[in-house]
């Protein structure tokens, strides 16, 4: 194996494991004040959001109702507050099983 692709898998896996560990680690160190909490509670709506659209229109391959439809299922769930794991994987399964089945 390449020892520059070693090298950067574990940094990327470092930089992901420090960045999921500073969150529990700093919350009751650092407050923000309301309005900033509230402005990066719509910050992060914001983001799902921009996702959801740039997925809708493809730049680079075909249009197939496949992908609107995961989305679609995505936000759904996510409206009704299922677990992250539970939207990633119902979209997922929505737009492989409408690509498996043909639907165009």
């Amino acid at each position: 194996m390449n020892v520059t692709l070693i090298a950067g898998a574990v940094a990327l896996a470092t930089g992901t494991y420090g960045i999921r560990f500073a969150g529990p680690a700093l919350r009751r160190r650092i407050t923000f004040a309301p309005r900033i909490a509230q402005l990066l509670e719509i910050g992060s709506v914001v983001l799902l959001i921009a996702l959801a659209v740039t997925t809708l229109v493809p730049a680079h391959h075909r249009a197939d109702i496949a992908l609107p439809a995961g989305v679609l299922v995505a936000l759904i769930l996510a409206w009704r507050r299922a677990p992250l794991v539970v939207v990633a994987l119902a979209a997922a399964a929505t737009t492989a099983l409408l690509r498996l089945l043909g639907v165009a």
